[in-house]
C-alpha cells in the first residue's frame, strides 16, 4: 500500500504473455542444454582411455548440464501449470461477472412487479427454457436415435418384415426358373486345349440368370441364415411318381480345381431349350453354372437302361472329348441340392515297348439313390458294370454314332439326416481328412509353451533385474556424491527420451493396424460361424460368401482402429488416413482379382465371374464396406485420447550405437517369421489341400486351436525381439514390431511355391495364375494381421516397463 492506494499489478492477459514468453527462453535453454551434453558425451567419447581425466572432467559436466536440463524441465512444467491456472481463473471471472449482471437485472426487473406478473415471467422462462432443451437435443442427437421406443420391439418388427420379404422370394422363385435366362450357343466345334489353361475352348461363358439383378441383398442374407448350397440338409418333399430335377453344372480337369467350364461346351447330350437355375453368390463364387438335363428321374420309380440320346459326332468333336478324357475331365450333376461327380471317359496306358493307349467314353450312367421318407438322403452315379465306348481308331472324314443311356436305382434307408452318413455328399469321388491332426497340435504346443516360458523368464528374471539395477542406480546418483558420474546407465533404460518418439510414415503405419485388426475380427468371425453350424463347411461357396459379407461389415473396424490410432499420435491429415485404409486391402485385391479373372475369361472358364455379379459385389463394397471405413473413422477419431506416453520425448533424437548383425531387421523377420510359420506349418498342408485341392477339411474346431496358437506365437515372439532391440540401445521398434512377425507372410507364400511344385499336380496357366496371385494376397493377409499383434503386443510391453520404471 502507497499512500493508502492499492498497487495495480499486471492484467491476466499481461501475466500470461509473460509466461509465454518465459517458456520460449527456457525451451531455448533447453535445446542449448541438450547440444552441450551431446558434445561433452562425445567429448567423453573422444579422450575414452587416452586421457581418462579429460574424459571424467567431461562427464561430470555432462552430469551438470543433466541436472540444469531436469530443473528447466520442471520450471517449464510449472509455467505450464500456472498459465493454465490463469486462463482458468480468468475464464471463472468472466463467468462470475456475467452472472453478476444476469442478477443486477433480475433484481431490477422485479422491483416493480407484482406477483402475477412474475408468475407470468417465469412460466415463459420456462417455456423458453423447455424449447431451448429441445433444440439442444435435436442438435446434439441424430434424429431417430435416442427416442423413447423400445429398440428389441423395433428388432422383432424388422426381422418379421425381412422373414416376410424372404417368404415371398422363395414362393416366387419357381416362376423364374422357368424363365429361359440365357440361350447357349450351340456345341463348339473347337477343340479342346491340349493342357490344362491354353486358350482353347473359348466360348461365351454361361450368364446367370436375371433375378441375381434385383436379389442380391436378400440373397446374402439368405445364404447367411439357411446355409444353401449343394450337400446342405434338403427341405424339398416328394411322393412317389413326383418328377426329381437332375442339373447338369460344370466340367474340368481334376488335378486342377479352380479350372472348370460348362457341362455343355462339351459335345453331349443337350437339350434344344436350356433352362438354368437361379445360384446363390457362394455357388457363383465356386464356378457353379447349373441348367436342366435331359435324365427323366421320378421318385422311387426305378429305370433300367433307358436313352437319353442319339449323336453323330464329327471327327472334331471325337477328339475335343479325348482331349478331355486324357486331361482327366470330371463332370458334376446336382440333384436336389446333392453333387454327383463321375469321370467323362477312361483311359489306359500300359507297357513301354510296345506302348499301348487306350481311350473310351462312358455312353451308360447309373445313377443310385437313397431315401427315407419323402426326402432323398443320399445320390451317387456309377460306371462299375459298364464298357466304355472306344474313341480310337477314327478316320478325319468319319461320323461317330453314340447312343447315351442311363438307369435309376432307388433304396430306402433308415438313416433321416444327409449330415449323419458316413459316407461324403460325393460318394467318395474327392479324398477326404477327417482325422485329427495330432502332429499338428503337439509340435504347435510344444512351440507354445517354449516361447510362453522364454517371455516369462525375460519378464520374471532378465526384466525384474534390470528394473532392481536401474532403479538401485537412481537412488544411489540421488543421493551420492558426484564421484559416481562414471557409473553411467546403459541398455534399455537410457532411451526412455526417445523410445515413445513417432515414427515415419504414421499414416501407413496406422492402416496397417486397421486392416491387420479387420482381418483379425475376420479370420475369427468366420471359424466362430463354421463351429456354431451357421452354414455349411463341406462347401466353399458359403464361406466365400460369408467371407465378403463379414469384410464389408468389418470394415468399420479397420476405419476405427486407424483413425483412433493415428489421432492418438498426432496425426492430422485423418481423411488421407481413412482413404489409405480403404486402399491398402481392395486396390490390391482388385488389381489381383482382374488378373485371374481375365485369364479364367480368355479360357472360357466359369470360374469368371459375370457381370451382374461384379456389379453386385462393387455395390457391397460402395454402399456398405466404404460407408462403414468413413463412419469407423469418424468415430475413431473423435475418441480418439492422448498418447499418454510414460517417459517425456526429447526434441533431439539420440545417437544409435552401432548395432551387431545377429540384431539386424533382416535376422529379426527371419526369426520373427520363421518361429510362427513352424507352429502351423503342418496344418497349413491340409488347409492347402483343402484350398486348391480336393480334400474336405470338417475340424474347425482344431483350426481355431492352432489360429490362437500362431496368435500367441506372434505376440510372445514380438516381445522377446523388442526386448533384444530395447536393450541394444535402438528405439526404432515401431516398424521393427510389425516386420518382424509380419513376414510369417512371407514364409507362408515360400511355403505356397513348394506346395505348387511338389506337393500338387496343378499345371497350365489359368490354375497357375490364380494359385499364385491369391497365394500373394493370402501371405498380404497374414502379413497384415500378425504384424497388427506383434506392434500392440510390444506397445503393450514397453508401456509396462517404463511405467515401472523410476525416473527423475
Amino acid at each position: 500500500m502507497i499512500g493508502g492506494k492499492k498497487e495495480k499489478g499486471p492484467t491476466p492477459e499481461e501475466a500470461i504473455q509473460k509466461l509465454k514468453e518465459t517458456e520460449k527462453i527456457l525451451i531455448k535453454k533447453q535445446e542449448f542444454l541438450e547440444q552441450k551434453i551431446q558434445q561433452e558425451l562425445q567429448t567423453a567419447k573422444k579422450y575414452g582411455t587416452k586421457n581418462k581425466r579429460a574424459a571424467l572432467q567431461a562427464l561430470r559436466r555432462k552430469k551438470r548440464f543433466e541436472q540444469q536440463l531436469a530443473q528447466t524441465d520442471g520450471t517449464l512444467s510449472t509455467l505450464e501449470f500456472q498459465r493454465e491456472a490463469i486462463e482458468n481463473a480468468t475464464t471463472n471471472a468472466e463467468v462470475l461477472r456475467t452472472m453478476e449482471l444476469a442478477a443486477q437485472s433480475m433484481k431490477k426487473a422485479y422491483q416493480d412487479m407484482d406477483i402475477d406478473k412474475v408468475d407470468e415471467l417465469m412460466t415463459d422462462i420456462t417455456e423458453q427454457q423447455e424449447v431451448a432443451q429441445q433444440i439442444s437435443d435435436a442438435i446434439s442427437r441424430p434424429m431417430g436415435f435416442g427416442d423413447d421406443v423400445d429398440e428389441d420391439e423395433l428388432l422383432e418388427e424388422l426381422e418379421e418384415l425381412e422373414q416376410e420379404e424372404l417368404a415371398q422370394e422363395l414362393l416366387n422363385v419357381g416362376d423364374k426358373e422357368e424363365e429361359p435366362p440365357v440361350k447357349l450357343p450351340s456345341v463348339p466345334s473347337t477343340h479342346l486345349p491340349a493342357g490344362p489353361g491354353s486358350t482353347a475352348l473359348r466360348m461365351t461363358v454361361v450368364g446367370n440368370p436375371r433375378s441375381w439383378s434385383c436379389q442380391w441383398l436378400p440373397i446374402l442374407i439368405l445364404l447367411l441364415g439357411t446355409g444353401h448350397g449343394p450337400g446342405v440338409e434338403g427341405v424339398t418333399h416328394y411322393k412317389a411318381g413326383d418328377p426329381v430335377i437332375l442339373y447338369v453344372n460344370k466340367v474340368g480337369p481334376y488335378h486342377n480345381p479352380q479350372e472348370t467350364y460348362h457341362y455343355y461346351q462339351l459335345p453331349v447330350c443337350c437339350p434344344e431349350k436350356i433352362r438354368h437355375k437361379s445360384l446363390s453368390l457362394g455357388e457363383v463364387l465356386d464356378g457353379d453354372r447349373m441348367a436342366e438335363s435331359l435324365y427323366e428321374i421320378r421318385f422311387r420309380e426305378n429305370v433300367e437302361k433307358r436313352i437319353l440320346c442319339h449323336m453323330q459326332l464329327s471327327s472334331a468333336q471325337v477328339e475335343q472329348l479325348r482331349q478331355a478324357i486324357e486331361e482327366l475331365y470330371y463332370f458334376e450333376f446336382v440333384v436336389d441340392d446333392l453333387p454327383v461327380r463321375g469321370f467323362v471317359g477312361y483311359m489306359e496306358e500300359s507297357g513301354f515297348l510296345p506302348h499301348s493307349h487306350k481311350i473310351g467314353l462312358w455312353t451308360h450312367l447309373d445313377f443310385h439313390l437313397e431315401f427315407h421318407g419323402d426326402r432323398i438322403i443320399f445320390a451317387n452315379v456309377s460306371v462299375r458294370d459298364v464298357k466304355p465306348h472306344s474313341l480310337d481308331g477314327l478316320r478325319p472324314d468319319e461320323f461317330l454314332g453314340l447312343t447315351h443311356t442311363y438307369s435309376v436305382r432307388w433304396s430306402e434307408t433308415s438313416v433321416e439326416r444327409r449330415s449323419d452318413r458316413r459316407r461324403g455328399d460325393d460318394g467318395g469321388f474327392f479324398p477326404r481328412t477327417l482325422e485329427i491332426h495330432w502332429l499338428s497340435i503337439i509340435n504347435s504346443m510344444v512351440l507354445v509353451f517354449l516361447l510362453v516360458g522364454f517371455v516369462a523368464v525375460i519378464l520374471m528374471r532378465v526384466l525384474r533385474n534390470d528394473l532392481a539395477r536401474y532403479n538401485l542406480d537412481e537412488e544411489t546418483t540421488s543421493a551420492g556424491s558426484g564421484d559416481d558420474f562414471d557409473q553411467g546407465d546403459n541398455g534399455w533404460k537410457i532411451i526412455h527420451t526417445d523410445v515413445f518418439r513417432f515414427p515415419p510414415y504414421r499414416g501407413l503405419l496406422c492402416a496397417v493396424l486397421g486392416v491387420g485388426a479387420q482381418f483379425l475380427a475376420l479370420g475369427t468371425g468366420i471359424i466362430v460361424m463354421a463351429l456354431l453350424g451357421m452354414f455349411n463347411v463341406h462347401r466353399h461357396g458359403a464361406i466365400n460368401s460369408a467371407a465378403i459379407l463379414l469384410y464389408a461389415l468389418t470394415c468399420c473396424i479397420s476405419g476405427y482402429v486407424s483413425s483412433h490410432f493415428y489421432r492418438q499420435i498426432g496425426g492430422e491429415r485423418w481423411v488421407w488416413n481413412i482413404i489409405l485404409t480403404t486402399s491398402l486391402f481392395s486396390v490390391p485385391f482388385f488389381l489381383t482379382w482382374s488378373v485371374v479373372n481375365s485369364v479364367h475369361w480368355a479360357n472360357g472358364s466359369t470360374q469368371a465371374l459375370p457381370a451382374t455379379t461384379i456389379l453386385l459385389l462393387l455395390t457391397v463394397w460402395l454402399l456398405v464396406g466404404f460407408p462403414l471405413t468413413v463412419i469407423g473413422g469418424i468415430f475413431g477419431k473423435n475418441n480418439a485420447s492422448p498418447f499418454d506416453a510414460p517417459c517425456r520425448t526429447k526434441n533431439i533424437a539420440r545417437e544409435i550405437p552401432p548395432q551387431p548383425w545377429y540384431k539386424s531387421t533382416v535376422i529379426h523377420m527371419t526369426v520373427g517369421g520363421f518361429l510362427p510359420f513352424s507352429a502351423i506349418s503342418v496344418e497349413l498342408y491340409y488347409i492347402f489341400a483343402t484350398v486348391w485341392g480336393r480334400e474336405q477339411y470338417t475340424l474347425y474346431g482344431i483350426l481355431f486351436f492352432v489360429f490362437a496358437i500362431l496368435l500367441s506365437v506372434g505376440a510372445c515372439i514380438s516381445i522377446a525381439l523388442t526386448y533384444f532391440q530395447l536393450s541394444g540401445e535402438d528405439y526404432r521398434w515401431w516398424w521393427r514390431s510389425v516386420l518382424s512377425v509380419g513376414s510369417t507372410g512371407l514364409f507362408i507364400f515360400l511355403y505356397s511355391v513348394f506346395y505348387y511344385a511338389r506337393r500338387s499336380n496343378m499345371s497350365g496357366a489359368v490354375q497357375t495364375v490364380e494359385f499364385f496371385g491369391y497365394s500373394l494376397l493370402t501371405g498380404y493377409v497374414f502379413f497384415l494381421m500378425l504384424g497388427t499383434i506383434s506392434f500392440f503386443s510390444s506397445l503393450k510391453f514397453i508401456r509396462y516397463i517404463y511405467v515401472n520404471l523410476k525416473m527423475d
